[in-house]
């Protein structure tokens, strides 16, 4: 699983900064989560092929998460684009989209799809062989929403010696591999965990965009391999972030320990500050396992 920041500040610009958007690579899918102004550019620079993204998760409808949809969107249709494009983000998103599409006469090559989404409770809004996708209902001053990336479980490995001890034809290996037990000519059962180890422990990655502290959050994200949580603010400003309904970064380390995360990653930075590393060390004080987003990082687990 890799996680590229493409951009992690606040929604004022600055030059050598850039608003939220992010690429997980996870089961050899590419996920493109927010598209603030920019994220083209950024993801030139990160050499990341814009033909590999096939799925776009929008938080929410303020500008510095989504201003960059439209180009990228119209750039994919310069490209020469075929494949579809499906765009999950809030009930809008759609209609602002497709106006400017029909107002500029920008119409894509490729079949664009949206899943505008309302609902205030948790719901799948992906799943594949491989993968699947739940919403965070997050708190903030419009609709919004984290994401939960998850991935399912994969074959158990065969255990090829097992295997030819017993003599077992290759006829069964699928279905040893699919966590079945076998049954030779003779009767006899031979249990699953005799011929096979575990699989690789899946993992999952939680993007929780804008918000204000929300520990209802916390049964949703419950053992997350890598929590994503916005640290707008750090607590000096605590205030101002009860009233803008955003976090300070002890706060999504508080997030990050109740929700027994194994790391946490700090993002969505107030431009105010001269510096990050001020926010890490605010969120050690609660977390052990504290990591840095900023623009053109990238973490792999």
């Amino acid at each position: 699983m890799k996680l590229t920041i493409l951009g992690c500040y606040a929604a004022t610009p600055r030059t050598l900064t850039n608003p939220t958007s992010q690429v997980l690579e996870i089961k050899n899918r590419m996920f493109l989560i927010d598209c603030g102004e920019g994220t083209q550019v950024q993801l030139r620079k990160n050499k990341i092929k814009f033909s590999k993204i096939n799925h776009i998760f929008i938080s929410h409808l303020h500008g510095d998460h989504f201003f960059g949809l439209i180009g990228t969107i119209s750039t994919f249709a310069l490209l020469g684009r075929t494949t579809d494009l499906h765009i999950y983000g809030p009930k809008g998103v759609k209609e602002i989209i497709t106006l400017q599409l029909k107002l500029s006469n920008s119409w894509t090559t490729y079949d664009l799809f949206f899943h505008e989404l309302e609902s205030k409770e948790s719901e799948i809004i992906f799943e594949d062989q491989k993968v699947v996708v739940k919403t965070i209902p997050l708190k903030h001053r419009v609709y919004t929403n984290g994401f939960l990336f998850q991935e399912k479980p994969g074959e158990r490995k065969l255990n090829v010696d097992a295997v030819q001890q017993y003599k077992i034809h290759t006829a069964y290996y699928q279905k040893i591999k699919n966590g079945g037990d076998v049954t030779l000519d003779n009767g006899t059962v031979i249990k699953n965990e005799q011929l096979s180890f575990d699989p690789i422990l899946p993992l999952s990655y939680a993007f929780c965009s804008d918000t204000a502290y929300k520990e209802d959050i916390i049964p949703i994200i419950k053992n997350v391999d890598v929590l994503y949580h916005e640290s707008t603010f750090l607590e000096s400003e605590a205030p101002l972030a009860q009233k803008t309904l955003h976090s300070t970064a002890k706060e999504a380390a508080n997030i990050a320990l109740k929700a027994n995360a194994k790391h946490l990653v700090l993002g969505h930075y107030s431009t105010r500050y001269d510096g990050i590393e001020r926010f890490k060390e605010e969120a050690e004080t609660v977390f052990p396992n504290v990591l840095l987003g900023d623009d053109g990082r990238s973490f792999e687990w």
